[in-house]
């Protein structure tokens, strides 16, 4: 395990406490060990070194005391300040958009998720090339080169140019096979907007319990055990949007998706690559956006959210705030007031209230009506079998009568066999 310093400029961020806490908590998600903290309140970065000289100083001292290797740093860093970094203080430096990639590259599992993220570190490498390009040409060139500094210039831009036009190829290609991967995502997408089915997105923090919360219910309803979603107590245990057909026991039926987790200062080109991830939640007819109640810092976590939901374009949504973890913050659950639900995930009678909350809100415009339906048109019987919840059947000499709640789609489709008199 890599022992890590961790550090930031105070003035320059909101929520910095917080902010450095989560920082923390990526390097232990990412295998390192946070062994010291570096703080400077100064009114704007330093271009040359981001940090102040006395600063850098007590960085490189501190590091030698602790032992350390790297050091974090709480923002995204210019090329050039990382170079300078590094030649300071003897140590690796990382800044937070370069580690947040390293765990989703760590974490990503299927093909949609590898390529996707595979993209954002190619776009985050593409204005840092520079340095990569001179170090290596300085090392190539390195006491055997009397050609002048000019030659050398030309020779690195030229290097640069070409390192620059050989990403963008491999960002061109990546795009190209990222898209044709999710060609039957989309398809299967559409399939289930044209079933009449409503849909249903779990949003959230990474690691407030989205995937718990899915799995329960999946539990709960005895659904096969193979569709259950990866879960584990990391961040971002989940990367990819899992969706999942939920039939409710009167055969209400909605689409249930768990998306990748959030996190404070998202890397912009993540948030850009997980766009068509994310699709998911856009086209929900509702959000649940899970949230740790027992984090001290659950308010930002739910601004944090609430920004990159609007980032990706998802807006105007009715959304349930569901408090997950009230074990954990020792407070009452489950209970429910307007739209904000306080529950555990892992407690069988906070998943049927849940559940009570989610058929409400779903099936509001549902409609109870009675249907003559003919001998020989069975098929239409079938329909109701399969997608309405069936209240009665009673057979009369004309046909067969049916009465059962059904969508306003279904109502219209089965329109000329209701014998309601208000049709």
């Amino acid at each position: 395990m890599k022992s890590v310093i961790i550090g930031g400029i105070e003035n320059e961020q909101l929520n910095f406490d917080y902010t450095m806490e989560e920082l923390a908590n990526l390097a232990n998600a990412d295998n390192m060990e946070v062994v010291g903290e570096i703080r400077q309140n100064i009114e704007k970065p330093v271009s040359a070194t981001y940090f102040g000289k006395g600063k850098v100083e007590e960085i490189r001292e501190q590091a030698i005391a602790l032992d350390a290797e790297a050091l974090i740093v709480n923002d995204e860093l210019l090329p050039t300040q990382i170079r300078n970094l590094e030649e300071e203080t003897g140590l690796d430096i990382i800044d937070r958009t370069a580690l947040i990639l390293d765990i989703f590259a760590s974490r990503a599992h299927t093909k949609v998720a590898k390529l996707q993220v595979k993209i954002a570190q190619l776009q985050y490498q593409l204005p840092r090339i520079r340095t990569a390009s001179i170090n290596k040409m300085d090392q190539q060139t390195a006491g055997g080169n009397t050609g002048g500094g000019f030659t050398n210039r030309g020779t690195g831009e030229t290097q640069i140019e070409l390192n620059r036009r050989t990403i963008q190829k491999q960002i061109s290609a990546l795009r190209k096979e990222l898209k044709e991967v999710q060609r039957d995502t989309a398809t299967q997408r559409k399939k289930r907007q044209k079933s009449d089915l409503k849909s249903v997105a779990l949003v959230g923090y990474t690691n407030a319990g989205k995937s718990t919360t899915m799995n329960n219910i999946l539990d709960y309803l005895e659904i096969n055990d193979s569709k259950r979603v990866f879960e584990k107590d990391m961040l971002f245990a989940t990367l990819d949007t899992y969706v999942r057909k939920i039939t409710l026991p009167d055969k209400k039926a909605f689409i249930l998706s768990d998306t990748v987790g959030f996190v404070s200062k998202l890397p912009h080109q993540l948030v850009e690559a997980f766009k068509s991830t994310l699709l998911e939640a856009a086209e929900a007819d509702l959000l649940i956006q899970v949230v740790d109640i027992s984090d001290p810092n659950y308010r930002q976590m739910i601004q944090t959210t609430e920004d990159t939901l609007r980032d990706i374009g998802v807006d105007n949504i009715p959304m349930i705030y569901a408090f997950n973890k009230a074990d954990k913050a020792n407070i009452p659950y489950p209970t429910l007031e307007s739209n904000q639900f306080t529950y555990c995930a892992k407690d069988q009678k906070s998943i049927t209230m849940l559940l009570d909350l989610l058929h409400k809100e779903l099936f509001k415009d549902y409609q109870t009506k009675k249907f003559l339906i003919p001998f020989n048109q069975g098929k239409y019987i079938d329909i109701l079998n399969q997608q309405a919840n069936i209240k009665e059947t009673e057979y009369q000499n004309d046909g067969t009568l049916i009465t059962a709640d059904v969508s306003p789609k279904l109502k219209q489709q089965l329109a000329s066999f209701i014998v309601d008199e208000d049709k």
